[in-house]
């Protein structure tokens, strides 16, 4: 193709190539010869070359599907470009055992390579998706990829990649990226957050290191958001409240410290939000329990240093809490009896506080309940016997407590 280009006339620095053929004179100039009236040609030597160069462009033009034209040879360009970009990232593998990139050759064409796809007629050839996910793939992830201006999704997830993240500020277009599940080091790039599109980003279980960028609410269109099982360090970013489309949060397993942003409580797409196994402290914000949370589903915040006490009307506004973990965090005063209110419930864990007192009765309101865990807490008296009416209840753990009584 590179040749093609080339005969179709593309013009660089350093002028055209090649050369347009020069006009033939209209009259006879010095040199030439007249004979019979009639003006001689020019030399043979001369014509020879122009027709061999008039021949080479009609190959070039009338053979080849390729238009002579400079939409077509950006076309190629560009198409090339992309070629080249991944050629490179396929020379940064050092191990692909089951052989998923074998088909990424100059022979194949570039939107029939292995986890490639190509865009529609609007810009034909460019490539607008690369899944490599789970293929046993090694080795770093090559910056060429920046070069891939209009790639959509990026899933390299389940490998064995090592290194650091590439800047991918490049990629205007990216709406999905998915590293999670390699072996990923080293910090979050800030320039990620140049990637105004992205709805959906995926590092989890990696080696990273450092803060969540602080710029991260520049990402106005992200709706899930997942950095767990690294070792990040510093606060959760306020910036998280430009978001609001935001919808999950999973920051679960690193080494967070400083406050819950009251910020968090203003989200009105999230859903999910799980900050469990960090540093956190400074108890829960009032803006997460205070306000009509109904969007939120999932809460986990187990295994921080959160502290104080529960406000009696806890459960009054999270009606819609599907699973609420509140484990391992230091917790004390009394359960509060609002949780009761949380009608659809499936999963309660406030297992491992210090929480005094005896265990509600309106837990017994819990009809969809399948998981309790009470252990090791402070609580007495009786087991509720309106407990005994939860028949979704499969289990119960209340151990290491000074309850008296059977289980209802």
């Amino acid at each position: 193709m590179e040749g093609v280009g080339a005969a179709a006339g593309v013009t660089s620095g350093e002028g055209r190539w090649p050369p347009e053929p020069e006009r033939l004179p209209a009259r006879a100039q010095s040199g030439e010869r007249r004979k019979g009236g009639l003006t001689s040609i020019i030399q043979p030597a001369r014509l020879t070359t122009i027709l061999r160069l008039l021949s080479f462009m009609l190959v070039s033009c009338g053979v080849s599907s390729v238009r002579c034209s400079s939409s077509t040879t950006t076309t190629v360009h560009d198409n090339s470009t992309d070629m080249i970009s991944l050629l490179d990232f396929k020379r940064a593998i050092t191990n692909d055992s089951r052989q998923a990139l074998r088909s990424w050759h100059v022979g194949a064409p570039l939107c029939k390579w292995k986890g490639v796809v190509c865009s529609g007629p609007k810009h034909p050839d460019r490539v607008i998706e690369l899944n490599l996910m789970n293929l046993s793939l090694s080795g770093t992830i090559s910056p060429s990829l920046r070069n891939l201006t209009f790639l959509r999704r990026l899933e390299l997830s389940h490998n064995g990649f090592i290194g650091e993240i590439p800047p991918f500020s490049r990629l205007q277009r990216l709406e999905y990226l998915d590293l999670s599940d390699n072996s990923l080091r080293g910090i979050i790039p800030d320039t990620l957050t140049n990637c105004s599109n992205l709805w959906y980003l995926f590092l989890s279980r990696n080696l990273l290191i450092g803060e969540v960028p602080s710029g991260i609410g520049r990402l106005s269109n992200l709706a899930w958001l997942h950095l767990a099982f690294n070792n990040l360090t510093g606060e959760i970013p306020p910036s998280l409240k430009n978001i609001s489309q935001l919808k999950t949060i999973s920051l679960v397993s690193n080494k967070l410290t400083g406050t819950i942003p009251d910020e968090l409580g203003k989200l009105p797409n999230l859903y999910y939000l799980d900050l469990a196994e960090n540093m956190l402290s400074g108890g829960i914000p009032e803006a997460l329990y205070k306000y009509n949370q109904s969007s939120l589903q999932i809460l986990r915040l187990g295994s921080n240093m959160l502290g104080k006490t529960l406000p009696s009307n806890f459960g009054d506004t999270l009606l819609n809490l599907d699973e609420l973990y509140l484990d391992e965090n230091n917790f004390e005063g009394h359960l509060p009896a609002s949780l009761g209110n949380i009608s659809g419930l499936f999963e309660l864990d406030m297992s491992f506080n210090n929480f005094v007192g005896q265990v509600p009765s309106s837990f017994g309101n819990l009809g969809t309940l399948y998981y309790l865990n009470l252990q090791q807490n402070n609580l007495l008296g009786c087991i509720p016997i309106e407990l005994g009416s939860l028949k979704q209840l499969n289990h119960l753990d209340m151990s290491d407590n000074s309850l008296q009584g059977g289980v209802p």
